[in-house]
């Protein structure tokens, strides 16, 4: 399964765009599930959620919807990440499991200038457990450090069966190491022309999502670069993937 979406879906700029006019924002979400097959949560990074919140999300979408969420900043912003363990067990107390079969990979985002420890790093992974309420977890690191570009971080992410993110058209590493039973691939590159990217680079990153799944679950994002674009971009690829 390839799963294709955006960042967030409040913006103002998507309304008339992307958007039809006149919708009201509480429907957006509703809107966006119906033309995306996901969408990555990033207010979850910035602070906590009701468990009222995330079922409202989960009812608002359709069956086969799939949320990936931001962990918070509070976790992976410090100098030590073995140290988070109390903001992992708060976040995943908060509610997040209430998307229930909706909840997809929790993307853990650490600072553009934290580097490679192997002993901090295996350690902070040691704090993801693979289970919650009930519901496996999928999780991901979102390393932004040419360090974590490395034989021993990719093993470290196998062992625990955590993806490394791969982030594309960005100023951040590419890191293309599959270290998990799913992939996780995040393009920030979209332009100002209506589609997001030229048909020759959506056709590369069609084919590029098709070599990264293979026979595991795919979740990509078009994030950042040209925001207006980004819902386009989605689309676009979209139809390229299941047509």
């Amino acid at each position: 399964m390839i799963r294709i979406g955006i960042g967030g879906w409040n913006f103002a700029e998507w309304r008339g765009v992307f958007y039809p006019d006149g919708l009201p924002q509480r429907r957006e979400l509703e809107y966006a599930s119906t033309h995306l097959t996901s969408i990555e949560v990033n207010a979850t990074y910035y602070g906590s959620q009701k468990p009222a919140t995330f079922r409202k999300w989960h009812d608002q979408t359709p069956e086969d919807f799939v949320f990936a969420v931001k962990g918070p900043r509070f976790a992976t912003n410090r100098r030590v990440l073995a140290e988070g363990g109390d903001s992992v067990t708060r976040f995943l107390n908060s509610g997040v499991t209430e998307l229930r079969a909706k909840l997809g990979p929790i993307n853990w985002q650490l600072a553009e200038s934290k580097t490679f420890d192997p002993e901090d790093f295996a350690a902070f992974l040691a704090l993801l457990p693979a289970s919650h309420d009930g519901l496996t977890l999928r999780h991901a690191i979102e390393a932004r450090h040419a360090s974590f570009a490395s034989d021993e971080a990719a093993a470290l992410c196998r062992d625990r069966n955590i993806a490394i993110i791969r982030a594309g058209d960005s100023k951040f590493p590419e890191i293309d190491a599959t270290t998990a039973d799913f992939s996780y691939l995040r393009l920030m590159g979209t332009t100002d022309i209506p589609t997001g990217y030229s048909d020759a680079d959506l056709d590369r990153w069609a084919d590029t999502a098709r070599g990264i799944a293979g026979d595991r679950d795919l979740y990509l994002y078009v994030i950042s670069g040209e925001k207006p674009r980004n819902p386009a971009a989605a689309m676009a690829l979209i139809k390229r993937l299941t047509s």
